[in-house]
């Protein structure tokens, strides 16, 4: 029987023992998720805002048309705060963060994956810790019952949506600090958009 060649590309964290192939195979798959939700706030954010100006330029000739989108300020904000968190753990896979690298670039190999195991490490303890302090603040949202002025949306929903991509991109982290002690390559440039020409 022919082997089908269309099969998925090989993982970059083949090297891995099984174990933590499975754990970092599944930490990329939710980076390609982050990125796919990240894209969608973002379209949602840009639709919902020309439907405001669109609103607003049909009230200047149609009375009955309403002025304005009420939610729609309130909302653009949540939109854009999940845009941010969620872009974030895809970005840090392609390696697309900023990074001072002139460090780097003049460090010998060992000394550069060193670097590049402690920054990841404190990449994942910053993140952890403010994970774990968002996901308090929506819980206590959820608990007290608290709602925007504005709409009256419960406040924990937007604040569990930017958690859970503040999570994802700890995860994103915890799996740089694995692929750099186990001499893996940290950036997957397959996962990059191809420049629109």
């Amino acid at each position: 029987m022919a082997s089908v060649s269309s099969e998925a590309p090989r993982s970059l964290n083949a090297a891995a023992p099984a174990p933590l192939r499975i754990l970092l195979d599944g930490i990329d798959r939710l980076g390609r998720l982050d990125g796919w939700i990240g894209g969608g706030c973002l379209l949602t954010l840009t639709l919902l805002m020309l439907c405001e100006v669109a609103t607003r330029f049909l009230s200047n000739f149609l009375p009955f048309f309403p002025p304005t989108i009420s939610i729609a300020w309130e909302y653009s904000s949540y939109l854009m705060a999940a845009s941010f968190t969620f872009g974030a753990a895809m970005t840090l896979r392609v390696g697309g963060h900023i990074r001072v690298v002139l460090l780097l670039k003049n460090a010998p190999a060992p000394v550069q994956r060193a670097l590049e195991i402690l920054s990841a490490a404190a990449g994942f303890a910053f993140m952890a810790f403010l994970t774990s302090a968002m996901a308090k603040f929506a819980f206590a949202a959820y608990t007290r019952g608290q709602v925007s002025t504005s709409s009256d949306t419960p406040l924990w929903f937007p604040e569990a949506v930017v958690t859970f991509g503040m999570l994802l991109l700890t995860l994103q982290f915890l799996a740089r600090a694995i692929q750099a002690v186990l001499g893996l390559p940290l950036e997957d440039h397959r996962m990059k958009a191809s420049p629109v020409e």
